[in-house]
């Protein structure tokens, strides 16, 4: 960890995406989920328009091998996220490695999830080297913080809350 916990607004996270590790709620990882599948209780979709593609694939790579969740596809604003998911304090921590991209390289974190076009996101990417957090609403992102800051490749982040207090920092690869 950087040791920068920044505050960034007062949220509460109620689902993640990717990777996570919730405080209390255990690991979510994608090992025994077969390759080209999604995870029960997972839903995928873009806000905007493309054709996002999310399936579990193997990766020699992973954080825990051998598997993880890739999006493949194209979309605006491509997501992916845990129906399931609730929690009140405590922190998720997704990991991501960015493996192409023109215009985003990214990947982050969504909660307070809605529907396509009602949702959080805190997101970092590592082509622009920034962290942005959005409110999407009705199907338009409105920026709510953003902060230049180097995004490795490989690293993963990590977002703290309770209560109505949120954080994002950078932790070790």
């Amino acid at each position: 960890m950087d040791g920068k916990l920044r505050k960034i607004s007062p949220l509460a996270l109620s689902i993640a995406m990717l990777t996570a590790t919730a405080a209390l709620a255990g690991d979510e990882k994608f090992d025994t989920i077969a390759p080209g599948t999604l995870p029960a209780d997972w839903i995928c979709g873009v806000t905007g328009k493309g054709s996002p593609v999310w399936k579990v694939e193997a990766d020699a790579s992973a954080p825990s091998k051998p598997n993880v969740l890739r999006q493949s596809g194209t979309g605006t604003f491509p997501w992916c996220v845990k129906q399931s998911a609730q929690i009140t304090d405590g922190f998720v921590e997704v990991k991501f490695k960015p493996l192409a991209g023109r215009e985003d390289q990214a990947g982050g974190l969504v909660w307070r999830f809605k529907d396509a076009n009602n949702y959080y996101i805190a997101r970092a990417n590592a082509l622009e080297n920034n962290v942005s957090l959005y409110h999407t609403q009705n199907g338009r992102r409105v920026t709510i913080k953003y902060v230049d800051a180097p995004v490795a490749k490989s690293r993963s982040k990590k977002l703290g809350f309770r209560s109505k207090e949120l954080g994002w920092s950078t932790v070790g690869a």
